[in-house]
């Protein structure tokens, strides 16, 4: 009775502990496995758990670092780090602004647009709101963009890389959560690409109700024109439409040839679908590019030509890289180590792969790494004490006593992520708060969507965590990606190079107030996957269980004709052994009865069945 007593008490001591250690800014892996071992020795010493069950603890944080799931963060880290260093992001934003320039709002869609590519290839925030802070908000501030509009259109197409695959924080939730990785990009896929939609009708919107906020770049703004003063858009169209339709072709036979090359049982999925379609069209428009560079023919405009040789070559390697996870022909590891390597390969191609340039990969990557894991080591030996003191339990008694059940469980962890999103890095929250969290929603999401299974569950779980936390990024005042684009937007008045007038600073006010209409979006489409789970679980095969019949069925062995099948000759004849067995003994159906592994298995399944209420 006492050690229950210490135990009720000791595990609120830690969750009290723990909200210091996050909010205080006190270094986290350290803090947290200081507060595990400190209050573990506490425990000890009280009687609530014995000595030896931490002889266990190095046992646990050696698997840490043995977990092969984990090395592909460091993949992705390399190769965003690569293609953004290597000025990827500058050729893209220049190059996708000419192609939208002439439209209003034309500059935003582009920041939008290449927003969602440096997402799915650097996979940080800090690199996409940076990078694009730095390039294209002097050119939207340059031609009369409103500021809210500008800061807000930065900020928010940053934290697209919390949930575009591959993102990290999707790699880490599928670790902690114990799920697929391959399942978390496949169920994230498609509400990031909405979400991403979303932002462009927006700006469209206010193209159309507000001009003036979103100017169209003037004539002398547009770099790749032609001879005869021709913007160069209809070349472009033409390719695209070829592109389109080679795509949509394929997208149509798909399925049938993937189904018999990999002798599929199963549709193809979607997502699997759309990455290859669109991957086989990127194809085909750099190879009609080259082709008409080498051999002169001068069917594509400069605009054209420019477009397929920026953008072609890491789209191809973002869809390859997807593409390979989704067909299962390549683990989420081998898929970033694919990725880094495809990354030198077009900066090679690009000739700006240096000594420096590799260096500064390799020290930010090791740093990143390096970090992650020391806070996943502390958050192990935080939560092995907490578990250890029937903290998991305490945990799904707090929120299964909450008014709604489970989506009273819903709506109070995305407020608690939502606000602790706003004062700390989301590593730390998907490897403290989320493995407190994780069993409390395996038993409750479940049964909440009918006919979703655990694995959709969970995946579900996953994606709307890191919906939510893309949302808290751009939170006033603590947001991480406003405080980003604080560090390279303009503090004092400037003269632009371009026009020669005088450019205000930016005001922090400005930022904050230009977050407000994204975070508004971002979390309709918070409650958009809340609402329909199917924009997560649609792309997600679904695993049936088998019955004892349909287990005897798939085991049973394929007969010749006029052929006795053998376990019903096995059955009768013990069967007959049994019907004897007042007469005399029966060796050979005994034997027969104990030799026959499918009855048995029929019988333990049976008797399994009989205990379910």
């Amino acid at each position: 009775m006492q050690e229950t007593f210490l135990a009720q008490q000791f595990v609120p001591i830690m969750f009290i502990t723990l909200f210091a250690v996050l909010l205080t800014g006190f270094p986290v892996a350290f803090g947290l496995a200081a507060t595990g071992l400190g209050l573990g020795f506490v425990g000890i010493q009280a009687g609530i758990f014995p000595a030896a069950m931490f002889q266990a603890l190095p046992l646990r944080i050696f698997g840490i670092m043995q977990n092969d799931t984990l090395l592909a963060i460091p993949f992705f880290t390399f190769m965003g780090i690569i293609l953004e260093r290597s000025g990827m992001a500058e050729d893209l934003l220049e190059t996708v602004g000419q192609v939208f320039g002439p439209v209003r709002g034309g500059v935003a869609i582009a920041v939008i647009l290449v927003g969602a590519l440096l997402a799915a290839t650097t996979g940080v925030v800090a690199a996409a709101v940076i990078s694009m802070g730095l390039i294209s908000l002097p050119v939207m501030l340059r031609y009369g963009y409103s500021r809210t509009i500008a800061t807000g259109t930065i900020t928010a197409s940053g934290t697209l890389a919390q949930a575009i695959p591959p993102s990290l924080v999707l790699i880490v939730l599928a670790d902690q959560l114990g799920r697929s990785v391959g399942d978390m990009y496949s169920g994230a896929l498609i509400p990031g690409l909405l979400l991403v939609g979303l932002y462009i009708a927006f700006i469209v919107a206010v193209a159309i109700f507000k001009p003036a906020m979103v100017p169209a770049l003037p004539p002398e703004a547009l770099l790749y024109k032609e001879d005869n003063g021709a913007s160069g858009h209809k070349s472009l169209l033409a390719l695209a439409l070829i592109c389109t339709a080679v795509g949509y072709g394929w997208a149509q036979v798909h399925d049938g040839l993937m189904t018999q090359w990999l002798e599929r049982a199963t549709k193809s999925p979607g997502d699997e679908i759309v990455i290859m379609s669109l991957t086989l069209a990127s194809l085909t428009g750099l190879a009609l590019a080259i082709v008409n560079k080498v051999i002169g023919l001068k069917l594509l405009s400069r605009l054209a030509e420019q477009v397929t040789f920026v953008l072609m070559p890491p789209l191809i390697l973002i869809f390859l890289v997807l593409g390979t996870i989704f067909l299962g022909v390549a683990t989420p590891t081998e898929g970033g180590a694919m990725g880094a390597l495809g990354a030198m390969v077009l900066a090679i191609g690009k000739k700006r792969l240096s000594f420096s340039l590799m260096k500064q990969a390799l020290e930010n990557t090791a740093k990143l790494a390096s970090f992650v894991l020391f806070i996943l080591i502390g958050s192990t030996v935080f939560s092995f004490t907490f578990n250890a003191a029937d903290g998991h339990i305490w945990v799904e008694h707090l929120f299964a006593s909450m008014p709604g059940g489970a989506w009273g469980f819903l709506l109070v962890v995305n407020i608690l992520v939502f606000i602790l999103g706003c004062f700390i890095d989301f590593f730390e929250i998907a490897f403290i708060v989320i493995p407190l969290l994780a069993p409390v929603a395996e038993k409750l999401l479940p049964g909440l969507v009918p006919g979703m299974t655990p694995d959709q569950a969970m995946i579900w779980f996953g994606v709307i965590i890191a919906m939510n936390l893309q949302t808290s990024f751009l939170t006033p005042p603590f947001g991480f990606a406003l405080f980003y684009l604080r560090s390279v937007a303009a503090k004092f008045d400037y003269k632009d190079r371009v026009t020669g007038k005088l450019i205000p600073s930016v005001k922090t006010v400005e930022i904050y107030k230009g977050s407000i209409a994204f975070i508004i979006l971002q979390l309709i489409m918070v409650v958009a996957v809340v609402a329909f789970p199917v924009l997560v679980t649609g792309g997600i095969e679904k695993t049936e269980t088998l019955n004892a019949d349909q287990i005897m069925e798939q085991l049973e062995m394929p007969k010749a004709e006029g052929e006795a099948d053998p376990a019903a000759a096995m059955e009768n004849a013990a069967k007959e052994g049994e019907a004897k067995e007042g007469e005399m003994p029966n060796p050979a159906a005994d034997a027969a009865k104990e030799d026959d592994p499918m009855k048995a298995m029929l019988e333990e399944a049976e008797k399994d069945a009989k205990k379910k209420p």
